[in-house]
């Protein structure tokens, strides 16, 4: 009797990616490229064999679409997630919803976002200081995701540095809950976020550069409008293009009824009482990037992550309370949406800039399909695991509603978020909102920077 030998058996792509890291073999794809598929036609299929593409069939019908991990059955995939996760699963009561992998690239984007990287793919090059710029010519980037590819750690998270939302300029108003080691919620804020790039725009109708700021990355701020004794704080990153060099960060405390300046590198710091979120954490990319080192990618493979279906637009506000469970009573996670992701690279790099940095290193998964950071992870000075800035994307589209972009495109942002500090067992989860006040959630608004992002905005703000 002939014996037939599959190819692509259940542990092809587990064997692909140890030799693809063995031979310095950097491409996205397992059975073809992966970025000239997306370029094609946004159909990555060909590019994975089954088991990548299905977590039914990457499990053997151990899981399938549709079931919700628990502590029941996380050990099967315990090797697809972060460590955090795992624990948060295993033994704090989460539980997270299986779905299918997004296959349309276009789902995984803002629009114009892709279209600027399919159209500056391979110009991008990091000149001997280590920041990004345009082959040939020596100018800043010009928009869209830099290296499709990253050879290195150091052109891994520069595809996450240079532009945080995807979009030239984003305004996020943010519910944030923060649950303490009982699991009750010690603190609740609203506030917002402002980001607006200077540098590699992909909407902006004259071209890659705002006009006057040379030398400049992005202006970002945060203010928060309750409770009444938060209210009105507010602070000013303004980033220099030189990955090398610090922000300025300025700060307007209302019990001072002044601006002030604060030291840049003080940036492992909760941002007021009780909330776990510190300005290293933004987009697991808060630093400039040559402020920390020995950047390197350490692994790929399959990992489970959110990418899709947690934009609550049928909902109030597009509210999150109605998913929240687990914990000691009830009220610590959002329960969302994780698909297999085919392909993740996992970077590390160490905090070389800070000298007295509570951190030893950071690691983050990025997803090669958008190199959306879907997982980040830091340890402290002993190499224990401290904290996990979890963060997921997705499509706002939900049925029959849909945040819509100028060109009628659905938009696609940051859905939420979990911090948290496991040490002290202190959790903050950020839900995006719709509305708070009069500050809504946009993209690209043209009177942002005059309204939010200077310090005469902050000084407003906070009066």
């Amino acid at each position: 009797m002939a014996i037939h030998i599959k190819k692509y058996d259940i542990d092809y792509s587990r064997r692909f990616f140890l030799e693809k890291m063995s031979k310095g073999i950097m491409e996205a794809g397992v059975l073809t490229s992966l970025w000239p598929l997306i370029g094609e036609s946004a159909d990555i299929t060909k590019a994975y064999p089954d088991e990548l593409l299905s977590i039914e069939a990457f499990t053997q019908g151990a899981l399938k679409d549709g079931d919700i991990l628990d502590a029941s059955n996380v050990k099967i995939v315990k090797d697809l997630l972060d460590p955090v996760v795992y624990l948060q699963v295993a033994q704090q009561g989460r539980r997270i919803e299986l779905v299918p992998t997004t296959t349309d690239a276009t789902e995984l984007f803002p629009h114009d976002y892709l279209r600027a990287t399919l159209s500056n793919q391979g110009r991008a090059v990091l000149d001997v200081n280590g920041n990004v710029f345009v082959k040939g010519s020596g100018d800043q980037w010009i928009g869209g995701t830099p290296f499709i590819d990253p050879q290195t750690g150091l052109e891994a998270i520069a595809n996450i540095t240079l532009s945080w939302g995807r979009h030239d300029t984003t305004i996020f108003v943010v519910d944030d809950h923060d649950i303490g080691p009982s699991g009750n919620v010690d603190y609740e804020y609203k506030l917002a976020w402002c980001e607006k790039n200077f540098s590699a725009l992909v909407s902006n109708p004259s071209g890659p550069y705002l006009e006057g700021f040379d030398k400049k990355l992005r202006h970002s701020s945060l203010w928060f409008t309750a409770p009444d004794d938060a209210r009105g704080t507010s602070f000013l990153n303004i980033w220099k293009y030189d990955q090398r060099l610090f922000p300025d960060l300025f700060g307007y405390l209302p019990s001072f009824k002044r601006v002030r300046r604060f030291p840049t590198n003080q940036r492992f710091e909760p941002l007021a009482p009780g909330i776990n979120f510190y300005l290293s954490d933004a987009w697991a990319a808060g630093d400039p990037m040559l402020t920390w080192g020995k950047h390197k990618i350490i692994a790929r493979g399959p990992f489970l992550g959110s990418q899709s279906g947690m934009w609550q637009g049928d909902k109030e506000n597009w509210s999150k309370e109605h998913l929240v469970h687990g914990g000691k009573k009830g009220k610590t996670f959002y329960q969302v949406k994780y698909q297999l992701c085919p392909e993740v690279i996992v970077v590390e790099a160490e905090p070389t800039g800070f000298p007295r940095a509570p951190v030893s290193k950071k690691r983050i998964w990025l997803d090669v399909r958008n190199m959306a950071p879907i997982g980040y992870v830091t340890y402290d000075r002993q190499g224990k695991i401290w904290r996990s800035f979890e963060m997921g994307f997705c499509q706002q589209k939900k049925g029959e509603f849909a945040h819509l972009d100028a060109n009628g495109n659905p938009e696609w942002s940051w859905s939420y978020v979990h911090s948290h500090d496991v040490q002290s067992d202190r959790l903050s989860r950020f839900n995006q909102a719709e509305k708070i006040g009069g500050v809504r959630t946009q993209f690209d608004s043209e009177n942002a920077y005059a309204k939010y992002l200077t310090v005469q905005a902050i000084r407003k703000l906070g009066s």
